[in-house]
């Protein structure tokens, strides 16, 4: 399978920012990198997640396609939603990243792995297993709102939120 990180390279959000401004939206910078990859793109799909991360399994679980999973925890740091094993099973299944409001763990891991993961945070405690929350729905934190399909631009700069693919053509 192909590195779904191997072809972003070529982007930074403030060159993105300068040549969209009107095309764009830019999330609180609220969030560290943990994952080896520091710069990822994608369309997005999103999950809410509120201390469960079963839901979050499920999808990484599926053809990821180079999108980039939205997580909405509700900025709980009280348990860790993406670990080592899901991180593992994203980069086998073609995610570009993930970008998680709420916290990780394993992330001397996560930082070795070919993978964008972003979070508040990091908590060594697992989440629930129980399959609250909800799949493919709008998302609100870090002062926008996510839907499923937009496209998400992250580097060592910020979150840049578009209703397009900025890189296209």
């Amino acid at each position: 399978m192909s590195d779904p990180a191997a072809d972003t390279r070529g982007f930074h959000t403030a060159d993105l920012c300068d040549a969209h401004r009107e095309d764009i939206e830019i999330a609180l910078p609220l969030f560290s990198h943990f994952g080896g990859s520091r710069r990822f793109h994608g369309p997005i799909a999103t999950i809410t997640a509120f201390e469960d991360n079963r839901r979050v399994r499920e999808t990484l679980g599926t053809a990821g396609n180079g999108r980039v999973l939205v997580v909405d925890g509700a900025g709980s740091t009280r348990v860790a939603l993406i670990g080592d094993q899901l991180a593992q099973l994203a980069v086998d299944n073609g995610w570009a990243g993930i970008l998680v409001y709420g916290c990780v763990r394993d992330s001397e891991v996560l930082a070795q792995m070919p993978l964008g993961v972003l979070a508040i945070g990091t908590c060594p405690l697992r989440s629930r297993k129980e399959g609250t929350g909800s799949s493919d729905v709008p998302i609100r934190f870090a002062g926008l709102t996510f839907r499923p399909g937009q496209h998400l631009y992250a580097d060592p700069d910020g979150v840049v939120l578009a209703n397009r693919d900025l890189l296209a053509g």
